[in-house]
């Protein structure tokens, strides 16, 4: 089914049938209840986790309801578990969609951090994320895919990590004919690996980073490194959580893999963090146009004649098609800041990689949901 037509008959049900019923049932609907109802009914999150009937011990409080307040937590841009905890027990309508009667059968905290790291080992707003992608785009043509990295501040300290021992060699020039390994480089490595290798081949460490800004001043951070993916429609389709000290090109190729195993696109847009040329050789075999800015510092003067090339056109009035396709790579810049300043991207609480990576795909989960729903307005 095309995207556009599968939204609509989404949205007619959600608008026909569940909005009156929920209404009915609950009573007056805030623009934030319509807003989760459409979230919840669009991921159905319920329809990835497990149930264990029958296991001796204590037995586990429904995970689904947990899992339906972690959507709601950033729905309703909550910062904390032990806020939403307060906003679950003082409003019934909330309350009563994630799955809770009365204010007592809210669970504690701890019982929402036991919850979340089961989540966090499995994955499970990945799984959900990913399955939604594939739901929505399994027939639709995408044009272009923006890639870029963001910085992920946590509250943890960087893990030191000792460099590589390197074979000891004579110092001076090699001899005539003496041949000298050198180590391959990732993106050397990585034209040989499946995506799992890939993936596990990045370092996932606490780490400190350093970048710079639009301004020319160089900015660092401690934690992590967030790499996504995102369509036309400012749609988030895949992302990847590294050290905060990986360079961004070290994640494009997994990155593209995951992308083109969810979707088919055409173009793939980066800036010139990411111009090499085992990037552009994978783009291209994955049947895609690399449209990649170029980095000045490739070559000796090449700045100062592409700045002469770029008054040139500017003066002719004369703009090429990629420069015109280049500036959807914007769309990528927009959903940084939107997982940012909405969806609990500067609200990182938890601790170590697969905790930190969940807690921003429940943000990129409902992000998602909610340019989706904006497509259908």
């Amino acid at each position: 089914m095309p995207l556009r037509e599968f939204l609509s008959s989404t949205w007619i049900h959600i608008q026909g049938n569940l909005f009156p019923w929920l209404t009915e049932e609950l009573g007056p609907l805030s623009e934030t209840h319509k807003r989760l109802i459409s979230t919840l009914e669009l991921v159905r999150i319920d329809a990835f986790l497990r149930r264990w009937p029958g296991l001796p011990g204590r037995p586990l409080l429904d995970r689904a309801a947990l899992a339906r307040a972690f959507v709601a937590k950033m729905v309703m841009k909550v910062p904390t578990t032990s806020m939403l905890i307060e906003y679950l027990g003082a409003d019934k309508r909330s309350r009563r969609l994630c799955g809770w009667e009365r204010p007592g059968q809210v669970p504690s905290e701890a019982t929402f951090s036991r919850a979340f790291a089961e989540f966090a080992t499995s994955e499970l707003p990945t799984r959900v994320h990913e399955a939604l992608i594939k739901r929505t785009h399994e027939d639709r043509l995408v044009g272009h895919i923006s890639r870029d990295a963001t910085a992920i501040e946590a509250r943890e300290k960087p893990v030191q990590i000792a460099a590589p021992e390197m074979p000891k060699r004579k110092r001076g020039r090699p001899r005539k004919g003496e041949v000298v390994e050198k180590e391959a480089r990732r993106l050397e490595r990585q034209a040989a690996m499946s995506l799992a290798e890939m993936v596990d081949d990045l370092p996932k460490h606490c780490a400190v980073g350093t970048k710079r800004n639009a301004k020319g001043h160089t900015t660092s951070w401690i934690g992590y490194k967030l790499h996504l993916d995102v369509a036309d429609g400012d749609i988030p389709v895949s992302g990847l959580l590294s050290s905060a000290s990986l360079h961004d090109s070290q994640a494009a190729i997994p990155l593209a893999t995951l992308t083109a195993g969810r979707l088919t696109n055409l173009y793939d847009l980066m800036d010139s963090a990411y111009d090499a040329p085992e990037i552009k050789q994978h783009s291209r075999s994955l049947g895609h146009v690399p449209i990649i800015d170029k980095n000045p510092r490739a070559a000796v003067g090449a700045k100062a004649e592409m700045e002469a090339e770029t008054r040139a056109r500017h003066r002719a009035g004369y703009k090429l098609a990629e420069d015109v396709r280049y500036n959807e790579r914007s769309a990528a810049e927009r959903v940084n800041g939107r997982l940012k300043d909405d969806f609990g991207g500067r609200n990182v609480r938890v601790r170590g990689h697969a905790k930190v990576a969940c807690h921003l795909m429940f943000g990129i989960l409902a992000l998602t949901c909610d340019q989706l729903l904006r497509l259908i307005n």
